[in-house]
């Protein structure tokens, strides 16, 4: 398949530039930064390209068969995390291709007996304040997302711990924050990785959220 990864330098667009291709895809890696692309692996299947995400044109989305969005940015530009989704949509509606993948965060995902959005525990940490922005703007990313019935998606959450790391077996679930037989909630960017290649190429969900943690 030919993969579009936007933000493919950062923690979770990197290990996603090795996993497609170690599946044997093709890649083409996005990101604004020449010398952080410079930075990945040579690979005769990889095309590297400095973008400005926003300014990907209907046809160059086109091109792929799966674009996926694991955009990173500082908190006091969270918002984009919601303009380039809908920018995104905007472009590819009403058409089946390429299909569109988000790494969404996880304070969307529900915990406690009461079921509350895990935002709101991150929201209580005084050392959170100066990236809360971040899963609250992901949380209003999966609302608009969810709205969505006529562009092909899909949207993935790691657990409470969103870390670097290799990919370990991993626990599936849709709306609840995982935690694995260690009463950890982690989520190794390898992990991320596998998880979604395999939903690449096994479609399970469509249209919706899914999480993944550890085990």
């Amino acid at each position: 398949m030919k993969i579009t990864i936007i933000g493919a330098t950062g923690m979770a667009g990197s290990a996603l530039v090795a996993e497609a291709l170690r599946r044997g895809h093709t890649v083409t890696a996005l990101a604004r930064s020449a010398d952080k692309l410079a930075k990945l692996p040579a690979h005769p299947q990889l095309t590297t390209k400095v973008q400005d995400a926003f300014a990907l044109t209907t046809d160059e989305l086109g091109a792929a068969d799966v674009v996926i969005d694991a955009f990173a940015t500082a908190p006091s530009l969270a918002f984009q995390h919601v303009d380039l989704a809908a920018n995104l949509v905007a472009k590819l509606r009403t058409t089946t291709t390429p299909r569109l993948v988000f790494i969404l965060g996880a304070g969307s995902l529900q915990t406690g007996d009461d079921h509350h959005l895990f935002v709101h525990d991150i929201a209580k940490d005084p050392n959170a304040a100066s990236f809360l922005s971040v899963p609250q703007n992901q949380l209003k990313e999966l609302n608009f997302l969810r709205d969505v019935d006529n562009v092909n998606w899909v949207g993935v959450s790691p657990a409470a711990n969103f870390h670097p790391g290799e990919a370990t077996p991993y626990l599936m679930g849709d709306d609840d924050l995982l935690v694995n037989a260690q009463q950890q909630s982690g989520t190794s960017a390898g992990t991320m990785a596998v998880a979604i290649l395999d939903e690449i190429e096994q479609p399970q969900h469509h249209q919706t959220r899914f999480t993944v943690a550890d085990k």
